[in-house]
């Protein structure tokens, strides 16, 4: 099982079911979802073996299209 934390610019970070907190990623205000997820992705899977977490950051990929759309404009 894992757990899932949200933070306010849209990043998501999933660990395993009661592993700590990542120490890079504990001083930033993290919101665990009420949900367990018992599925991921194998990519997600691995990641956490490996890493200890898996994070992805949806805030950054939104505003790099906003930037190459308005380079496009121009």
């Amino acid at each position: 099982m894992f757990d899932v934390y949200c933070n306010g610019k849209r990043d998501f970070l999933v660990i395993s079911n009661g592993s700590p907190m990542p120490q890079p990623y504990s001083s930033k205000k993290w919101r665990r979802s009420r949900s367990r997820v018992h599925k991921v992705s194998d990519e997600i899977k691995k990641a956490v073996q490996r890493q200890g977490y898996y994070l992805r950051s949806f805030g950054r990929l939104r505003r790099l299209r906003r930037i190459r759309i308005a380079d496009l404009l121009l």
